[in-house]
Formats: C-alpha cells, structure tokens, sequence
C-alpha cells in the first residue's frame, strides 16, 4: 500500500505540487523558467517530510475512484478488482445501511452505484478487509 502512495505522490509532485514558474525581472526584458522539482532533487529531509505527508494526508482514492460510497457488485466490467483478506489489507471497508460519507465506508445497492467492484481471487487492484470499525486506508 505504502509503494502505491509512494508513487502516486511521486506523480502528484511533479505534475501538480511544483507546476512551472514564470517570473520577470525588474525590468520585465527576460523571462527566467523554473522547470519542476521532481523526487530525485529533494534532500534526505524534504524527502521523508514529502512521503509522511502523503502518508497522513492519504486521499481514499484509487485510479481516480474515491473509495467511499454506494458500491454495486458485478460479475463483469468492474471499475475496480477486490480481494478479500484478513491481514495485509489496502483497505479496511466497514458496509453501512446509509450515509457513506467517510473512507472506507461501503454501502451495497443494486442501482445507480458510485463505483462497481468485483471480488477476485487473484490479481486484484485491491485487498479489502471487511471491518466493523476504524475503516480506512492502511
């Protein structure tokens, strides 16, 4: 899990945290270009500072799909592949009857989903272990 945050940050750094700089001088006669920062020019410091705020801050999303929600479970055309587990888990999903507002909490419907995930038996996208507290990205 820790290597799929690692490299999202990473992806997030270069193309979001640090975008090209444009500045002039006082004389507005040249333009200097500050290319992005990637991983490789931080220092030992600003690394570890970079990776524990991705860590911290983790934003409960997979490819671009939150992983809260009304989930519907398929047999074909999933958006996501799961794997259920009972250590080692992505994610940690408690199932809720309503008001799934918080990571990690699913609520199962059959109509107008949030996302659709089929469960898997190997090569999954995810591991999911069902919980009935503390749900949540590990």
């Amino acid at each position: 899990m820790y290597r799929a945050l690692f490299f999202l940050a990473v992806t997030a750094f270069i193309f979001i945290a640090h975008p090209s700089v444009l500045s002039l001088n006082a004389n507005n006669s040249s333009k200097t270009v500050k290319t992005p920062r990637t991983i490789s020019d931080l220092n030992a410091e600003e690394k570890a500072a970079f990776i524990k705020h991705v860590i911290e801050t983790g934003d409960c999303e997979w490819n671009g799909i939150k992983l809260y929600g009304k989930v519907e479970f398929v047999t074909s055309f999933p958006d996501i592949k799961i794997e259920y587990v009972t250590s080692f888990s992505d994610i940690n999903v408690k199932f809720v009857s309503s008001f799934p507002d918080d990571c990690g909490e699913w609520q199962e419907v059959s109509s107008f989903p949030d996302f659709k995930v089929q469960v898997v038996t190997s090569f999954p996208d995810l591991k999911v272990k069902k919980v009935t507290s503390f749900p949540g990205m590990n």
